[in-house]
């Protein structure tokens, strides 16, 4: 696979989260401004990039017993760093993320990237393999913070962009929105629509009826 395609391919043919249905626990939680979710990203970008060029450098080094012990200490070390930052220059937006930043460390699409790929590639391709891996995280995550934060505030990145109703305009918020609930009916949507685009993308039915109980 070229450089290229490393980059490319994560963004929606081989999306992390649609696609490969991994780390959704911070697509449902932090999308309800694209404050969060841009935030949430970037932290991602920095630790799966930064990882999988630690992983990749000493792979060699790594005893195959303790390879997950270390992988997920190397993890953890740099999700702190991040948390450490956001507490010192952006409290308030920590505070916002909460635990979320934290719970990068059992994010599965980290550790995936690190045990399948950064542990048996170069570092250059292993860092490629996680910037568009997280990239196409990122890229779910924004679309559906967009949509939430559109719909259940009538703003984008906080400032206002549909005219309220309370203020005089036409647009009334569905708070529903903003709701833990409506991340999974805005994720399964957008899942099933790259997925009627790219029928490719449709996973086989792993159990077939016999042929004399087909109806």
């Amino acid at each position: 696979m070229s450089a290229r395609d490393r980059l490319v391919s994560p963004l929606i043919r081989d999306n992390p989260v649609t696609r490969q249905i991994l780390g959704i626990c911070s697509a449902l939680a932090v999308t309800t401004s694209m404050t969060t979710a841009l935030t949430m990203s970037a932290a991602l970008v920095f630790v799966l990039c930064t990882a999988a060029a630690l992983i990749s450098a000493i792979r060699r080094h790594i005893p195959r017993a303790i390879r997950l012990i270390l992988q997920i200490t190397i993890i953890a070390t740099l999700v702190i760093l991040v948390d450490e930052l956001l507490r010192a220059y952006a409290f308030a937006l920590s505070e916002r993320l909460s635990i979320f930043v934290g719970l990068i460390v059992t994010n599965c699409l980290v550790l995936g990237r690190a045990e399948a790929f950064a542990m048996h590639h170069p570092a250059g391709a292993a860092v490629l393999d996680g910037l568009g891996n997280a990239l196409g995280y990122g890229l779910v995550l924004m679309v559906v913070a967009a949509i939430r934060e559109l719909l259940g505030t009538g703003a984008l990145f906080g400032r206002t962009v549909l005219p309220l109703a309370e203020e005089g305009g036409w647009f009334a918020p569905l708070r529903l929105m903003q709701l833990a609930p409506a991340a999974f009916f805005v994720l399964g949507l957008l899942v099933w629509a790259i997925r009627s685009a790219r029928p490719e993308q449709v996973e086989r039915p792993e159990h077939r009826l016999a042929p004399e109980a087909e109806p």
